[in-house]
């Protein structure tokens, strides 16, 4: 894996741990040439960030500020070592924390949010993640995008009533899903 655009371009990754799964570059690529000028000089937030290398590229891309929320002790220690190599550190917050608790705290409004959970994550908790997300204060006022990827073949989770869908995105079996605010 690598960073492909940016301050960070061709930045080469830590090997992913066990247990994770990183969305492809292919993937990476599609989705931020899909959030185009959108990542320059935004908050981000990365939940369920796994490697970093979804919030890692919105940095090199220009993105203001990365906060990375991972649970895993392994992966944490890999999103650390990745900002580092990209040399991106200035702008990054890495919390190790499940996103629900995360939500529920007092949060740093985000305009872009992306969340990769596992796959195998139940409907109910991921229903509860993006209602937490919408009603908890994560989502700047004034414009935001969430990207949420699943596979293709999972259920579709409860969206939130004011959220738009905005595009959808398939490589392979992955389908990342965009909204907006209404």
């Amino acid at each position: 894996m690598r960073i492909i655009a940016g301050t960070a371009k061709g930045v080469r990754l830590a090997p992913v741990p066990a247990g994770t799964r990183p969305l492809s570059d292919r993937a990476r690529e599609g989705l931020f040439s899909s959030l185009g000028e959108g990542v320059r000089g935004a908050r981000v937030l990365d939940l369920y960030a796994g490697t970093g290398a979804v919030g890692i590229e919105a940095l090199s891309r220009g993105a203001a500020h990365a906060t990375f929320v991972e649970r895993e002790h392994a992966a944490v220690k890999v999103i650390r070592e990745n900002i580092e190599r990209a040399h991106l550190a200035a702008g990054a917050r890495v919390m190790r924390r499940s996103a629900r608790p995360y939500l529920e705290g007092p949060l740093e409004p985000a305009e872009v949010v992306f969340l990769d959970p596992p796959y195998a994550t139940p409907e109910a908790e991921l229903s509860l993640v993006l209602g937490l997300l919408a009603s908890g204060g994560g989502l700047a006022s004034g414009g935001w995008t969430v990207a949420l990827t699943r596979a293709k073949k999972t259920y579709t989770p409860v969206i939130p009533v004011d959220w738009c869908l905005a595009k959808r995105l398939e490589y392979g079996d992955t389908l990342i899903t965009l909204f907006r605010e209404v």
